[in-house]
């Protein structure tokens, strides 16, 4: 069931600003990763499946060793997934 309120139209509003923001997309994606984890644990957003494969997926695009950096296919799937996070938002 979607999450109703104004708690949670805030957080799909903070969670698109931070997906649609300028900078490198890995930072957004850290971003928008917190502040899902946030409306979680707050009670704010429902975890639907799509959502929680969707965050699965997209921890192995943001790790990096000691000194990498990220881009190229890392940015390219970020990308890819924040799309169909902010396409599953609204079901959440």
């Amino acid at each position: 069931m979607t999450s109703q309120g104004p708690a949670a139209e805030a957080a799909r509003a903070d969670v698109r600003e931070l997906i649609a923001a300028k900078g490198h997309v890995v930072d957004n994606a850290r971003g928008a990763i917190a502040r899902l984890d946030e409306a979680f644990a707050a009670g704010d957003l429902a975890r639907t499946p799509a959502l929680v494969q969707f965050l699965a997926d997209l921890g192995p695009a943001l790790e990096q060793d000691d000194g990498q950096k990220l881009g190229g296919k890392s940015a390219e799937a970020a990308r890819f997934i924040l799309r169909a996070i902010d396409r599953e938002l609204d079901r959440a």
